[in-house]
């Protein structure tokens, strides 16, 4: 293929504030204007209905997103509109709070990552939230590493997600953190539709 990226980097989005997948997801929607193909795996992300993917599924085959994580009860009205997250948390995995399925759906997300990474016809792999498994003691060094590992010389990977490892920032060639100076959710206000999610 002669619409390669060269040379492939691995792109780091770390940070305790908003736009780490936004910031990514930035990233994506400017090499599809190349004509790059994109493939985002989102881990313990089970918000089916967020922004990103209604766009994904309209560019799709060229930009294909898989979120893995628990669901929303709340998730088919929200896509329509009829209703907003009201952030009950109980679509995140916590310390504590870790159930069987969400062991089994790891090893999903891990798969199609591995799948993506070794697929040729990827310009730019997304390992979104990729550091929350890791931080909650659900995937290791060694695996982490083995995904690391599989990225060719010509896929451009991008990692995000809050307390990247720090061997990992230490290996990536582009490390941005996001502070948090300022959120809404200070002031009580919830996420917002097209905004947060």
């Amino acid at each position: 293929m002669e619409n390669r990226i060269v040379p492939g980097l691995i792109q780091v989005y770390t940070g305790d504030s908003k736009g780490k997948t936004t910031a990514a997801l930035g990233q994506a929607f400017r090499a599809l204007g190349h004509g790059f193909h994109i493939g985002m795996v989102q881990f313990m992300k089970g918000t089916t209905y967020t922004g990103e993917i209604y766009a994904a599924e309209r560019l799709f085959p060229y930009f294909q997103i898989y979120s893995y994580g628990r669901g929303c009860k709340k998730a088919a009205m929200i896509k329509s509109g009829d209703a907003q997250c009201d952030a009950c948390m109980e679509c995140f995995v916590l310390p504590g709070n870790i159930e069987e399925n969400d062991w089994t759906t790891l090893r999903k997300a891990y798969a199609r990552a591995e799948k993506m990474l070794q697929d040729p016809w990827f310009d730019i792999v997304i390992l979104d939230e990729i550091s929350a498994p890791y931080n909650l003691g659900m995937m290791d060094h060694d695996e982490l590493a083995a995904l690391l590992a599989l990225k060719s010389d010509s896929v451009e990977l991008i990692l995000t997600g809050r307390t990247m490892p720090q061997w990992v920032v230490d290996h990536a060639d582009l490390v941005t953190e996001m502070k948090m100076v300022k959120h809404p959710f200070q002031s009580g206000i919830p996420s917002r539709r097209g905004i947060e999610y």
